[in-house]
């Protein structure tokens, strides 16, 4: 039962903290520019529209309110400073270069071409450093947990990029495994002479999970699987999705993983994807 504490934790994190995992905007400008001349404006744009009531309220992800608000602005022909702001805002939220060019030539047939152009003189720029934003960034900002470096040490043993990164080397000792997509783990055992095993939490992204001779199972954010001692499985992303899941180590005697054979492109086709 010694996974018990660490499942309620994690679990805990998971569920109350979903705007952290976007990003939660905190605002102060409103105070610091128009705090005593409009006390009352500053308010409602730091604590209103900036606060729990419109811009932290968790029914669109900050990424699409981006969008949004840079398709108003645009429409308005209000390309000023705050249309700048909200192009960076927008790409620390994971706003993409693909997406903002396509959102911009969309909107150019409705808001009007010289509101476009003067868009994307701005995007160049705010862009311009980051050629595109990877999927893995976009695919980061989504999570709690950081997605890591890549897992070099353990890279024989998987078909396909992964990442990870090590959460926690004490007590519970448990990492955060980040998968590209189409990316798997070879066949494996994790052995042990009394307890041991495996643990897994889905973090975020879809995957799967088979052991040896049963139907492969689909992991969510928040879905669990308990791996015992002994056991030949695999794990990995679906053909579709980047996918991340935590994985807790079981204490037990004489542990050690045994990997072997991977799963190939075939028996990976044949899943549900």
């Amino acid at each position: 039962m010694s996974y018990i504490f660490p499942l309620v934790a994690i679990m805990t994190i998971l569920n109350n903290n979903t705007l952290m995992a976007q990003n939660k905007i905190t605002q102060t400008a409103g105070h610091a520019v128009l705090g005593e001349f409009a006390p009352k404006f500053a308010e409602l744009n730091d604590n209103v529209l900036f606060g729990e009531d419109v811009w932290n309220d968790s029914t669109l992800s900050l990424h699409d309110r981006s969008m949004i608000t840079i398709s108003v602005l645009l429409g308005k022909g209000s390309i000023d400073s705050s249309f700048r702001s909200h192009l960076e805002m927008g790409k620390r939220h994971g706003i993409t270069r693909e997406e903002i060019a396509a959102l911009l030539t969309q909107a150019a047939f409705y808001a009007g071409w010289p509101n476009a152009w003067a868009g994307f003189r701005e995007a160049k720029e705010v862009w311009a450093d980051n050629h595109a934003t990877t999927e893995k960034e976009r695919f980061g900002q989504e999570m709690i947990f950081p997605v890591g470096e890549p897992n070099t040490e353990y890279a024989e043993h998987f078909s396909g990029n992964s990442y990870i990164a090590r959460i926690s080397t004490e007590q519970v000792r448990f990492v955060n495994v980040t998968f590209e997509p189409r990316c798997r783990n070879n066949r494996h055992i994790h052995h042990a002479t009394e307890g041991g095993g495996q643990m897994l939490v889905g973090v975020a992204g879809r995957g799967w999970y088979q052991e040896d001779g049963k139907p492969a199972q689909e992991i969510l954010p928040g879905t669990v699987i308990h791996i015992p001692a002994s056991v030949k499985h695999w794990h990995g992303a679906a053909a579709d999705s980047w996918f991340a899941h935590l994985a807790f180590e079981l204490s037990g005697e004489n542990t050690y993983t045994e990997w072997l054979e991977p799963v190939t492109d075939e028996e990976y086709d044949k899943l549900q994807q």
